[in-house]
């Protein structure tokens, strides 16, 4: 019989059952001493960075007299017998472990002899500098906080796999550097965002995730159903309905940050969950909208990172402010050699489309032709940060008109990168309008366009209450987050992004 040669994946798997069957050996002996190998709790005294900013830059050789007690993984081990070191890493930073036999517990021995790499651990010790000057802990007490059965990546070489850094984000963050810093920058950009909005009187608010119809943006909607209301349900592609209605209940100026779901196509600048901001302001227009979108970004990278200029793949982005306003027909004529509008014959607004290969479907008005026109020819050459200002009423049936132009909306984007960063516009606030537009979407969904915007009864409903002249704004956060990290696939921003189940072992 001939046996064939084993795959290489097959021989990882036999490595990493033998590894994991050694630790949990060791995991035995220490159960075997009485050692409890996960506690329920631990309490520790200081962090790294604490104790590094207590204690760094002493002479070497120096005792502090302070004992603390710290905690976290174990990412190196090195020596044996009469002296051992070990290196400690929390969230914060890591700090070196001494460890004497003639000073430490018969408990700190016995958990030192069966730890792996991985291990949590806490330690108790003073406070010194090694004879290099290195601060360092000298270890009395030891224990093992838990056991890790799995090895962790080599940390030299870190974990490469595109697929294995996105399933086991938990492994990429300790493995890779480069990672924790994208999501350290995401965390401080998301704050700057939210700080920024407190500074200037906007209250933030929850709204539906689970709708009874997904409203607020033109997309194709996740469904579900609810068993304890036999109704079927969607998840929100947009929070803008419900926080529109609150600026009709009395809160003038309110904002989400919100994670929204559409049943669209996956690539490096979309997922079908994202995170977004959105944020609505009684008394202003699409200029203040635009406003508030420039200190938002501007902030936010400020914050982040300390800067306001970067570099991804060979592109240079600048978002030092102000950021320029094009009117998108303006723009669109210089480029394409000739004015385009809404109220041009259809034929006409197609032939400019074949001509600079913009596909298009046969149910398209001008108004979507022009648009795609600008997404297809215009948004590729937007690198620094610029408003694109005036988009037809036949994409923006939430947006008021331009008090000249009935068939264009008071609209903008913010372009960056060749990518919509931000969205925003006067809202519509007239009920009869918003109703007819709403009119409009029925008829095209019922000619199969699945992103067509449904109407929203209880939204006309709201209207009639009343809401006054109002600005909106939404800001894709995990596009501005791709920005400031300088990656170029916004799954390398999402911490545990959609992917297809992992095939059966």
């Amino acid at each position: 019989m001939i046996v064939a040669d084993p795959t290489d994946e097959e021989s990882d798997a036999r490595a990493l059952d033998a590894l994991s069957a050694e630790r949990r050996k060791k995991r035995d002996v220490l159960i075997g001493h009485g050692i409890d190998p996960y506690p329920l709790r631990f309490d520790r005294t200081a962090t790294a960075a604490e104790l590094h900013q207590r204690h760094d830059g002493l002479e070497p050789d120096v005792r502090t007299g302070e004992v603390v007690t710290m905690a976290g993984r174990l990412t190196s081990v090195r020596g044996h017998g009469k002296l051992s070191f070990a290196t400690l890493a929390d969230m914060t930073g890591s700090v070196q472990l001494l460890m004497q036999a003639s000073t430490t517990t018969e408990e700190a021995k016995t958990v030192l002899a069966n730890v792996d790499l991985g291990d949590w651990v806490g330690a108790k010790g003073e406070a010194i500098t090694s004879r290099r000057g290195e601060l360092s802990v000298d270890v009395t007490d030891l224990w093992l906080l838990s056991k890790a059965l799995r090895p962790l990546p080599d940390k030299w070489h870190g974990l490469t796999a595109t697929d294995t850094r996105y399933r086991q984000r938990e492994i990429d963050l300790l493995a890779n550097a480069d990672s924790r810093h994208v999501f350290d920058t995401r965390f401080k950009a998301v704050a700057a965002l939210r700080r920024q909005m407190m500074i200037e009187d906007f209250i933030e608010v929850d709204t539906p995730i689970l709708q009874p119809q997904a409203g607020g943006a033109l997309a194709r909607p996740f469904m579900t159903h609810s068993n304890a209301l036999d109704i079927d349900l969607s998840l929100r592609i947009a929070p803008e309905l419900y926080l529109k209605r609150l600026v009709v209940g009395g809160y003038e100026r309110v904002f989400e940050i919100a994670r929204n779901f559409r049943n669209e196509g996956i690539d490096t600048r979309h997922s079908p969950e994202f995170t977004a901001l959105e944020a609505y302001r009684a008394f202003g227009d699409v200029n203040d909208g635009m406003d508030l979108t420039e200190r938002l970004v501007v902030e936010a990278a400020r914050s982040a990172t300390g800067r306001l200029t970067f570099t991804v793949g060979d592109r240079t982005i600048d978002l030092t402010p102000p950021w320029p306003r094009r009117e998108l027909l303006d723009w669109l004529e210089e480029v394409v050699g000739r004015r385009l509008h809404p109220s041009d014959p259809v034929e006409d607004v197609r032939s400019v489309c074949k001509e600079h290969d913009v596909d298009f479907l046969p149910e398209w008005g001008s108004g979507k032709l022009i648009f795609e026109l600008y997404d297809t020819v215009l948004l590729p050459m937007a690198l620094d940060p610029v408003f694109v200002v005036g988009f037809p009423v036949e994409v923006s049936p939430l947006a008021r008109q331009t008090p000249d132009d009935a068939m264009m909306a008071a609209r903008f984007e913010l372009a960056i990168d060749a990518k919509e960063f931000a969205n925003g516009y006067s809202e519509l606030n007239i009920p009869e309008e918003q109703q007819e537009r709403f009119l409009g979407e029925a008829e095209a969904a019922a000619r199969g366009d699945l992103e067509a915007h449904p109407a929203d009864r209880a939204f006309i409903r709201a209207l009639e209450y009343g809401l006054p002249p109002t600005s909106g704004i939404g800001i894709g956060v995990d596009r501005l987050v791709m920005l400031l990290t300088e990656v170029e696939a916004i799954r390398d921003v999402i911490l545990f992004p959609m992917m297809r189940p992992e095939a059966a072992s």
